[in-house]
């Protein structure tokens, strides 16, 4: 899924089952997908550096101040640029 330009979201994750690409107590960048989020489900990029959809459950969302999502984002680019 192409990522958007939109402001970007983070949840923290808090709860990982041994087969998921999830560390529990990492934050991750959430994709907009709203089929997802209505079936109870969020799209988030894991460990993989792609995105899939997990329970939304296993997640709490979180507030980060402008500064630090801006780096998380600077970070997401420079490990996997979008194309």
């Amino acid at each position: 899924m192409k990522r958007s330009k939109t402001t970007p979201r983070f949840v923290l994750c808090v709860e990982a089952d041994a087969d998921s690409d999830l560390t529990p107590r990492k934050v991750y960048e959430v994709i907009a997908d709203s089929k997802a989020e209505r079936e109870g489900f969020r799209r988030v990029v894991d460990e993989s550096a792609d995105d899939y959809l997990y329970p939304a459950d296993c997640f709490v969302d979180i507030g980060l101040p402008p500064a630090a999502k801006r780096r998380l984002v600077e970070f997401r680019e420079e490990v996997s640029p979008v194309t």
